[in-house]
């Protein structure tokens, strides 16, 4: 069965996006892109955990990782990324809107699942083809994962930054198993830690 992955940056107050995200500020207000700095200031430090993030058959994310608006679709929106995701495989995202699959440059295709986060992981499992499964995100997504014992695997990646408010991940959470895997390391910007949960369904 394909191992269920999540990568997640997040400040040191358990925030991975401030409050009020919009198209305007995707990550909400007062992130700035702090939390992803060590990405774009020192690629070449954490080049293998980058390349890691997007190293799975198949992702989940939810609709607001998706797209800034709710209710029913623009189908005008084809996502943050242009016109070649980063995915480079099928992802499928959680919505309460039915949407055709949406076929994107470089192997990218968005599916659109009103069903739930189980039939989600099915269909992913499915089309990863006995790869990897990463949760993309955001926070109540993974949230919702974990509470349900679907993650296999939770990558950390804290940045030395207050948000005070916004999405917060673990919210929530009580009890949960997490077995370190290999030391934290990172620079100054961020530090990374993996976690393995036991696999409860």
């Amino acid at each position: 069965m394909s191992k269920v992955t999540c990568d997640m940056a997040m400040s040191l107050d358990g925030f991975t996006a401030g409050p009020n995200q919009s198209l305007s500020n995707p990550f909400g207000e007062g992130e700035d892109e702090r939390l992803t700095r060590w990405m774009v200031d020192e690629p070449e430090a954490h080049a293998e955990v980058m390349a890691s993030i997007t190293d799975a058959g198949a992702f989940i994310m939810g609709r607001n990782m998706f797209s800034p608006g709710r209710g029913a679709w623009d189908l005008g929106w084809t996502g943050w990324w242009g016109e070649e995701p980063p995915y480079h495989a099928p992802v499928f995202v959680l919505t309460h809107h039915p949407r055709e699959p949406l076929t994107m440059k470089g192997g990218t295709t968005f599916f659109f699942v009103t069903d739930g986060i189980e039939a989600a992981l099915e269909r992913a499992r499915e089309a990863a083809g006995g790869r990897s499964v990463a949760i993309a995100g955001g926070a109540h997504t993974v949230n919702q994962y974990l509470a349900a014992g679907l993650i296999d695997e939770l990558r950390l990646h804290i940045a030395p930054v207050f948000l005070g408010r916004g999405e917060r991940l673990l919210a929530g959470m009580e009890n949960l198993d997490l077995e370190p895997v290999g030391e934290p390391w990172g620079t100054a910007l961020v530090t990374h830690l993996t976690y393995r949960l036991p696999r409860r369904a």
